[in-house]
């Protein structure tokens, strides 16, 4: 029998799944991340432990069946797949922040900003939506860095608690909007495994709804 592949983020958000998984009805064993194996089987699933940026990736392209991700990662990178359910887990903010005296700046209708980020096309897309030019640098680390050392004086980047940012004396200056992690099912396995797709979307909705 052909086992429905998921791909699910390390992390929090691959215990919280499995959690959903099991108390909806589809999983019936524990499934345990393990820092070396990459890929966990199951009696009728397996699953792929990757970052929550290549989650998309193995989805979009076939490797995966059913994958999680959240809004950040989806419209960042906006990957051709099917977004049938919001899971209402790994809920966060996708964020401007900076120091706390540079606020008024930001609130003075600049010409133009620069901004760090790990988040390209959703900080064009705002700040395009205000008429505001960007000069973006990319970053693939801790993007709190940039205003302290004046590589840039806001940045874009997504806040649970926001203790990451009180720690480093930065403050959230605007709200892009929020983020939580949705099930994302591969267009072509949708139709081929349809049965399959579909008990997991109507036993993982009847349970976002209290149903089971």
């Amino acid at each position: 029998m052909d086992k429905i592949t998921f791909a699910l983020p390390k992390g929090r958000l691959f215990d919280q799944t499995i959690d959903i998984l099991k108390k909806s009805g589809i999983l019936s064993e524990d499934i345990h991340q393990n820092t070396r194996k990459l890929i966990l089987e199951s009696k009728d699933y397996r699953f792929l432990v990757v970052r929550a940026k290549d989650v998309p990736v193995y989805v979009e392209n076939g490797i995966a069946d059913v994958g999680v991700a959240g809004d950040d990662v989806l419209l960042e990178s906006q990957p051709d797949v099917y977004k049938p359910l919001d899971l209402k887990i790994g809920y966060c903010n996708i964020v401007v922040a900076g120091k706390p005296e540079d606020r008024d700046f930001y609130f003075s209708n600049p010409a133009s900003l620069d901004i760090a980020t790990k988040y390209p096309k959703i900080t064009a897309q705002f700040f395009s939506d205000k008429g505001i030019n960007v000069r973006i640098f990319e970053l693939y680390g801790s993007v709190e860095l940039a205003p302290l050392v004046g590589l840039a004086k806001f940045i874009v980047d997504i806040v649970e608690t926001g203790t990451t940012l009180r720690e480093n004396g930065l403050v959230v200056i605007d709200n892009i909007r929020p983020s939580t992690a949705k099930l994302i099912v591969n267009r072509g396995s949708y139709k081929l495994k349809s049965d399959k797709i579909f008990k997991i979307l109507d036993n993982v909705e009847k349970f976002l709804r209290g149903e089971i």
